[in-house]
């Protein structure tokens, strides 16, 4: 099993270790101090009678107590319910921008196993239109976002710039130039109805696409990004196995790049 030794491993390899230290002071070195205590330590009448006091907690053994809730938290805040994500690229502007900070919900699609990402319990499927975050299949130590526009047993058809989901055209309609932070090519932007999941779009008219047809296996699911000419997605790469799913992305928590942006704080991602 390939197991990527990335920050949720040392979260859970930190939370451990600190629970074990907490765990074997309290079964074991704790009494070993009582039992050596001074018994005039309390009364105000301790003698000097050459030994050496062994009843201060150890530094670590401190260090330890203090650390380990708090990490035991995290991990499993951050393992089962919610996940912060940052967007390093473009791919799904006008969504989400760079440099936004996103909430992943971890158990949308079901309640998986920190680190060794196995499956617990089933909750629900991904959807189309669901602003997802996956394990990139090429190299599953990097974590990808985009948007699920194939599911299982889907025919998904791209051509000429129009996208075709079992051979039904899915319809856009023109907002007009694309005005917005983050794409330096001039574009048009437009409101893309994904069978019931309205989200906008963005076309470079200059830039050649990649036309092909694709049959989504059962188990995966087909991504594509909202900047249609400036994604790296399963036109390129394939489709994503079900086990590589993260989780649903549903809010922006905040936005730094190169400064605050406050009215993207607290927006639901659609």
């Amino acid at each position: 099993m390939n197991i990527n030794f990335d920050f949720a491993f040392f979260l859970l390899a930190g939370t451990l270790l600190t629970g074990v230290i907490w765990l074997f002071d309290s079964l074991v070195l704790a009494p070993r101090r009582k039992m050596n205590r001074d018994p005039h330590e309390y009364s105000g009448e301790a003698i000097n009678t050459g030994k050496t006091k062994v009843s201060k907690e150890p530094v670590i053994v401190e260090y330890a107590k203090s650390f380990f809730p708090v990490l035991l938290i995290v991990f499993l805040l951050r393992g089962f319910i919610v996940e912060p994500f940052r967007i390093p690229s473009g791919s799904m502007i006008p969504s989400l921008f760079i440099g936004d900070f996103i909430l992943v919900n971890k158990f949308s699609y079901g309640v998986k196993m920190p680190v060794l990402n196995q499956k617990l319990v089933d909750v629900a499927l991904p959807e189309r239109g669901d602003v997802a975050v996956f394990k990139y299949p090429r190299d599953p130590s990097i974590d990808y976002i985009k948007r699920v526009v194939g599911l299982p047993g889907d025919h998904i058809a791209y051509y000429n710039k129009v996208l075709y989901v079992n051979g039904k055209k899915v319809e856009t309609r023109r907002l007009g130039e694309y005005s917005g932070p983050g794409e330096h090519n001039p574009a048009h932007e437009y409101i893309e109805d994904l069978q019931g999941v309205e989200h906008n779009i963005l076309i470079i008219p200059g830039r050649v696409g990649l036309d092909a047809e694709y049959i989504v296996p059962e188990g995966h699911y087909f991504m594509m990004g909202d900047n249609r000419d400036n994604s790296n997605d399963s036109r390129y790469w394939g489709v994503v196995p079900e086990k590589y799913l993260v989780g649903k992305a549903f809010m922006i928590w905040m936005h730094w790049d190169s400064g605050i942006k406050f009215e993207r704080i607290g927006k639901f991602i659609e």
